[in-house]
């Protein structure tokens, strides 16, 4: 048995996939190896009863994680889930990678995530490459859930929410002014937090308050990390993520408005890339 996890900075999808091609989902919290140490991803794996029922039939296990850009924060994670799964091969890789193989459809396009982060790449079937670097939540990350959270927290803060809006976030959220700000700079998920907000916004998205600021967001992802790659205008693009596909009204509109063409957007890529594993990389390993 495999396992193939596609994890952002919230949550992980796992897919459990037998000898016989026969796939059986689970979830657990995201693993970042920015914020989240070897000892913290083996202990909240061991928590899942069902996946912890598999830790002796798994071989092999294929992890793409947001904040898995180099050797050693890829380690981290690689220590977290060999503690579990002792006699697993374990691979780790960027989810910009697991980003890539769930949009390829035969032929080269641009693959771009949007989630509690935001990232892109070019991806021609057999090579990755990036143009610009993903600088995170305090100084990226355009677009995202951690984005236009921050402006949510912010106008709240500044008192500066229309009063419908107001209303509605004191009664959801019942947070004071020392709660959000102890999460933001003290916590070590201050990201997570952040975007946390998001289906809030989500639900508010058509408020006037909200609706421009949430398509000059995503212009401004594409501005940064679409345009920067030539050829963008007769490149296909595409999005994965749930709030890509949540905001894909504005997103839409923010391509338009730059010339840009979403060829697809794929909310739960796990799926995809489970296909993609099983058409290109696993083939004859599942036996």
């Amino acid at each position: 048995m495999i396992f193939i996890i596609e994890s952002g900075s919230t949550k992980s999808d796992w897919v459990l996939v037998d000898n016989k091609s026969k796939q059986t989902f689970y979830k657990t919290i995201g693993f970042n190896p920015y914020f989240h140490s070897s000892d913290v991803v083996a202990a909240e794996i061991r928590k899942n009863k069902s996946i912890m029922a598999h830790v002796g039939e798994v071989s092999k296990i294929f992890f793409y994680g947001a904040g898995c850009s180099s050797e050693r924060l890829n380690k981290e994670i690689e220590s977290g889930l060999k503690a579990v799964f002792t006699e697993a091969e374990v691979v780790v890789d960027h989810d910009l990678l697991a980003c890539a193989y769930a949009t390829y459809d035969g032929e080269p396009g641009i693959s771009c995530i949007i989630g509690t982060g935001s990232n892109s790449c070019f991806f021609d079937g057999a090579e990755l490459s990036e143009e610009v670097p993903a600088l995170g939540y305090v100084l990226g990350d355009e677009g995202s859930g951690s984005y236009f959270g921050k402006f949510l927290l912010a106008n709240f803060l500044y008192h500066r929410l229309p009063e419908d809006i107001l209303v509605d976030f004191q009664e959801t959220y019942k947070l004071s002014h020392t709660e959000i700000v102890s999460n933001v700079y003290k916590s070590d998920s201050a990201n997570v937090f952040i975007a946390s907000f998001m289906p809030f916004i989500v639900k508010h998205k058509e408020h006037e308050f909200f609706k421009q600021i949430i398509v000059n967001g995503l212009k401004t992802f594409m501005e940064v990390h679409v345009c920067c790659y030539e050829g963008y205008l007769n490149t296909p693009v595409h999005f994965v993520g749930s709030l890509s596909a949540l905001l894909e009204n504005h997103l839409r509109q923010a391509a338009d408005d730059l010339g840009i063409e979403i060829k697809s957007i794929i909310a739960k890529p796990v799926d995809n890339l489970v296909s993609y594993h099983l058409k290109y990389i696993l083939k004859n390993q599942l036996a």
